[in-house]
């Protein structure tokens, strides 16, 4: 992971991200009622505050004292309880399942990007839209492009578009996904009027 994102408009955070697969996906976790910017600071947070974002150090945590970490002020995730619970789920199945390697995700058996959005699938926490939303990540913005990304990661994997956390590059691009994420409420709301 080579590239530099800018997914949070932190210098420090975006680097983290930039660097850490666990970091990213964490923060990909976390995108859920709450701006993007800010769930995407959170694996920054968690960083600051253990001295150090280790997969394995947080699976074996004391659950209590691991979501108390996520409380501080400011806390991680407006849930900082369920949410630093899922983060401590993640971690354990990502210790269990592929020795905290992440991105054996996505490099073990040089698999195609089907094979990739089952595994992302499979994480706790992460629903169709969400590992969809993570392969196109992957794929637009860190160059992890398996054959069939595009196809796996659905409209989410469309070049040009500005449908999720994938395609913010810069403010203007957040700036357009928060104009589509709006309309696209909008025009939901007014379906289940009719």
């Amino acid at each position: 992971m080579a590239v530099t994102l800018n997914l949070v408009g932190d210098r420090a955070a975006d680097a983290l991200l930039s660097s850490d697969p666990f970091a990213l996906l964490v923060g990909m976790l976390l995108d859920q009622q709450v701006p993007m910017e800010t769930a995407f600071a959170g694996p920054k947070k968690l960083q600051d505050r253990l001295g150090g974002l280790d997969v394995h150090a947080i699976a074996e945590m004391n659950p209590d004292e691991f979501v108390a970490v996520c409380a501080q002020t400011p806390a991680v995730h407006r849930f900082p309880k369920s949410m630093g619970e899922r983060i401590q789920t993640l971690s354990r199945h990502l210790v269990e399942q592929y020795d905290g390697d992440v991105s054996a995700l996505w490099t073990t058996g040089d698999p195609d990007g089907k094979t990739v959005l089952k595994r992302l699938k499979a994480l706790p926490g992460y629903g169709d839209q969400k590992a969809r939303i993570f392969l196109a990540l992957l794929g637009k913005q860190l160059g992890v492009q398996p054959t069939g990304w595009r196809q796996a990661a659905g409209d989410y994997g469309q070049d040009g578009s500005r449908r999720s956390i994938a395609d913010v590059v810069d403010k203007q691009t957040l700036l357009e996904v928060r104009e589509f994420k709006q309309a696209a409420k909008a025009a939901a709301k007014a379906a289940k009027r009719k």
